[in-house]
């Protein structure tokens, strides 16, 4: 009788390690088991910009933001940007929303090392770049700004 009970817990045991090494492979010759693939790092910048003034803040944007933008994805920094502009749905909200496509996350590795030249010789001076954000703080706000990857469900 205890040589039938030991077979038997001997064999749900080998059942039961089976399984769960036949599941583990299952899993890593599929990949993930998430029910999404993951693409591309983005980043969100929220901006209200004061009554009136978005075309504003538009346009200078387009002066130094813009320039930079294109730069960056010239030398592959980015892969792309766009920027939404739209109505706020309260006072506390944002109507214009900045969004940049990065590759991956290790894109943000030495990131500054990349951008810091970039924003020098389109912005100017570290001088001329604080006047330029001091000139903004009349006409905008920034309400936060996200890091989010994008996914494409399977």
């Amino acid at each position: 009788m205890t040589t039938i009970k030991i077979h038997a817990i001997a064999i749900t045991s080998l059942t039961v390690a089976f399984a769960c090494f036949a599941e583990t492979n299952a899993t890593n010759t599929n990949g993930s088991s998430a029910p999404y693939n993951e693409g591309p790092v983005w980043t969100l910048t929220m901006i209200k910009t004061k009554t009136g003034l978005a075309d504003e803040y538009l346009k200078q944007i387009t002066e130094t933001v813009k320039p930079v933008y294109e730069e960056e994805k010239k030398q592959k920094i980015i892969l792309d940007y766009k920027i939404l502009n739209g109505e706020a749905s309260s006072p506390q909200d944002f109507n214009i929303l900045i969004l940049v496509e990065y590759p991956n996350w290790a894109a943000f590795d030495n990131l500054r090392d990349k951008m810091d030249p970039i924003v020098a010789k389109v912005m100017g001076t570290e001088e001329q770049r604080r006047a330029t954000a001091v000139k903004r703080l009349d006409i905008r706000e920034i309400l936060g700004t996200k890091t989010m990857r994008e996914i494409t469900l399977k």
